[in-house]
């Protein structure tokens, strides 16, 4: 007899090329937004402003940093505090709405995100923030985005590196899923993993964006309902305490930490990994060989398997 439960998260989603530039005043005025702060990097800077020229912005912060440190989120919340903003709008890759997170844990206002990359962070509840070496994470629904705006638009132009390692980032979350998910959850997985593998092969030679942001919005839905499993616990703990880049770090670890994923095939994650450029080792990453024991000390796995994962990784070791 089947059984089982699944939680469905609230959030609207426009999807289309041009969405950007077409519903963002109309999303915003749904919203009853009129003091809006936007999030960007600094390399984002010049495509945010361009986005939101029409829109009631009162002030626009630009110092996001991967792993949002401390020091940015509190940076960040004593802007929307000062401006009394009512909503927040990132736009960017998982940096910026990882920002906007972390002001709305503090000040509940909207979060409405238009991501530029395949991060996936924009359909979670899942916070996190680096302070002193270490990163904690958390979920609340006050930080998960209300409106998220995609437009394959805004990835083309994406350099193909960061393409590779933001799309296995993706793929991440849906794996994530298929192995822990309710059967709706695994039949949405399975879309995504089917939509990324093809789609990224396309979008790092600038083919066609529109699949792989279509799978990596479904990957992120459903990872939003699975939350973090032993994965993305390992790839916090390397970027928040060695520094690693994020969706470079899940890059390289997810064909391992795959490999005894039902329904999954590691093997062809691998291939795809090389075949689209994604970095294969911890090594090219900057991972140091020093830090490698102190690393498997920290991850939840037991001592030798720790060690073993991390001592393939870092020399990108693959069964032949």
């Amino acid at each position: 007899m089947r059984s089982f439960t699944r939680n469905s998260l609230p959030g609207r989603v426009v999807f289309g090329s041009g969405a950007a530039r077409t519903a963002l005043a109309g999303e915003l005025e749904s919203l009853g937004a009129r003091r809006v702060l936007v999030l960007a990097s600094e390399r984002g800077e010049p495509l945010a402003r361009e986005l939101t020229a029409p829109l009631p912005v009162v002030e626009v912060f630009t110092g996001v940093r991967e792993h949002v440190p401390g020091e940015v989120a509190d940076a960040a919340l004593a802007v929307a505090e000062r401006s009394d903003v009512d909503c927040l709008l990132s736009v960017g890759g998982g940096s910026a709405v990882g920002t906007a997170k972390a002001v709305a844990l503090h000040r509940p206002v909207p979060i409405v995100a238009v991501p530029t990359t395949y991060a996936g962070s924009e359909m979670t509840p899942v916070w996190g923030r680096t302070d002193g070496g270490e990163k904690r994470t958390g979920t609340a629904i006050a930080v998960r985005p209300r409106v998220v705006v995609y437009d394959p638009e805004l990835t083309v132009g994406l350099p193909a590196g960061i393409t590779a390692a933001s799309g296995m980032n993706a793929l991440a979350h849906a794996v994530e899923a298929h192995r822990r998910g309710d059967p709706v959850t695994v039949l949405v997985a399975r879309e995504a993993i089917r939509a990324l593998t093809e789609g990224l092969p396309q979008a790092v030679v600038e083919q066609d964006r529109t699949e792989a942001l279509y799978g990596a919005y479904l990957a992120g839905s459903v990872f939003a309902v699975v939350g973090s499993g032993t994965h993305h616990k390992i790839c916090h703990v390397l970027g928040g305490t060695y520094g690693l880049p994020h969706a470079r770090t899940h890059a390289v670890l997810l064909p391992y930490t795959a490999a005894d994923a039902e329904g999954v095939d590691a093997g062809a994650l691998r291939e795809l990994a090389e075949r689209i450029g994604a970095p294969t080792s911890l090594r090219e990453i900057g991972m140091r060989a020093e830090d490698l024991d102190d690393a498997a000390g920290r991850l939840p796995l037991d001592p030798g398997s720790a060690r073993t994962l991390l001592a393939d990784a870092y020399d990108g070791r693959w069964p032949a």
